[in-house]
């Protein structure tokens, strides 16, 4: 086990740097999956693209549920490691593993039986529907694969090899690119060769995951992918992660009412410009979710060593970073939204209309930095449930607002404002909590 990194010494910033880039790269590479299937397919159409961002709805969904294995890995593995008990984190990564199974086998096995009836939540025209219910029919039977993953992300960002995921997805990523133009245009197979081409590249990154881990065995030399489950382990896993998949499972179930409302007030092109402007609003996103991981890791490590003064320090520095990019975002979104947008489709009435969407966006981003830094804090010292309240009371609160600015006269733009909104609102409402916090989280005073 001696390529565990221990982060309870050193210096923090160079750390934090050397954990968050790869993490970084590996949230870029995983967004620009469902980018490099937009941009090809938007050269099909809007509707097209409307079609497959339905669906990348769900996949979000199915990302959220995966989150239970992997900060159950980030969390309790990077506890053990500070903790000097590398048995327990061994036990704790093979636990993870059965965990994300056992739930990829029952969530994949739910979305195909009710694959028709989830697809008639957005209200789709039927051409877009069939399109849509075709694309996930197809990414469905690759969710086990996405729910692998996870798991050993976190076990690797656990143990401070952050460098690892970052290949294995760009390897995937990489065969995406080659397979998405070719199963689209070159085999004629549209909509559904991007689920193709995503389906076998997500493959390739499970299976690249399990020679690493198997084979290389340069974290844990007597590593078992199936193991008899105890529930002292089980109960800590779905502790710490089930919160964090409801929040984002939660938000992604509001994305889908959201998407109705955009349907309803914008039609395909509402739906299209919420689901394509979701994905390069991640950009903001993936760039502090990667020092958010880094700093969860971080504080894991030093909290269970009782290093305060360093989890302090982590923080600040953290929060300092993300806040920089927050104002980068900013300014692109609000000035540069229409260019951007016009790199997933150039059709004018499409990339205008996500030009607004990105504008009015710009708003929240800093907010956004926010709220997601001071999540790493919460995760890295096992309180999961803070960040999940603030994030579910602020989504719910898009729903009610959307409907009243829709109604009164905004159109769709009262839709982009409620999420806007909202953002600001829970990157507000989360500093605060670890404000009034500070002392035991931070400190570790009781």
């Amino acid at each position: 086990m001696s390529n565990i990194k221990n982060l309870t010494v050193g210096r923090i910033r160079n750390q934090l740097f050397s954990l968050a880039l790869p993490v970084m790269g590996t949230s870029f590479i995983q967004m620009a999956y469902s980018f490099t299937d937009m941009a090809w397919v938007g050269r099909l159409g809007s509707r097209q693209v409307a079609a497959i961002g339905t669906v990348g709805i769900l996949v979000w969904t199915t990302n959220s549920l995966a989150i239970i294995g992997k900060v159950g890995s980030e969390v309790n593995v990077a506890q053990c490691i500070g903790a000097g008990r590398l048995d327990k984190a061994q036990s704790y990564a093979s636990h993870n593993i059965m965990t994300a199974l056992a739930l990829a086998v029952v969530w994949s096995a739910f979305v195909l039986l009710f694959s028709s009836q989830i697809i008639d939540i957005f209200s789709l025209e039927k051409t877009v529907a069939v399109m849509a219910g075709n694309y996930l029919h197809i990414v469905t039977t690759a969710f086990p694969f996405i729910f692998l993953s996870a798991a050993f992300t976190g076990i690797y960002n656990a143990a401070g090899q952050t460098k690892v995921p970052f290949c294995i997805n760009a390897a995937g990523l990489i065969v995406n690119m080659i397979l998405d133009p070719t199963f689209i245009f070159l085999a004629g197979m549209g909509v559904e060769g991007a689920a193709w081409a995503t389906w076998i590249s997500q493959a390739i990154v499970c299976l690249l995951f399990i020679g690493a881990l198997k084979w290389k065995k340069k974290l844990f030399p007597d590593f078992s992918f199936f193991t008899k489950v105890k529930s002292i382990y089980a109960v800590s896993i779905l502790k710490v992660g089930l919160p964090v998949a409801a929040l984002n499972s939660f938000f992604s179930m509001i994305g889908m009412l959201m998407s109705r409302q955009a349907s309803t007030y914008g039609g395909y092109l509402g739906v299209m410009t919420l689901t394509a402007g979701g994905q390069l609003e991640a950009i903001a996103w993936y760039t502090s979710q990667g020092f958010s991981t880094a700093l969860s890791t971080f504080v894991a490590q030093n909290h269970s060593a009782g290093k305060y003064e360093r989890v302090k320090k982590g923080y600040y520095l953290t929060l300092a970073i993300t806040a920089v990019i927050g104002v980068g975002c900013t300014f692109l979104f609000y000035y540069g939204g229409e260019a951007i947008f016009s790199l997933v489709t150039p059709e004018p009435d499409a990339y205008k209309a996500g030009g607004l969407y990105l504008k009015i966006d710009s708003y929240s981003m800093i907010f956004m930095m926010v709220e997601i830094t001071i999540q790493g804090v919460f995760y890295g010292t096992g309180r999961t449930l803070p960040p999940a309240i603030v994030s579910i009371c602020g989504n719910v609160m898009r729903l009610p607002v959307a409907a009243v600015l829709c109604s009164s006269g905004m159109g769709i733009a009262g839709v982009w404002w409620a999420i806007s909104a909202s953002s600001i609102m829970k990157g507000i409402a989360l500093y605060l909590w670890l404000w009034f916090r500070r002392r035991k989280i931070l400190l570790g005073i009781r």
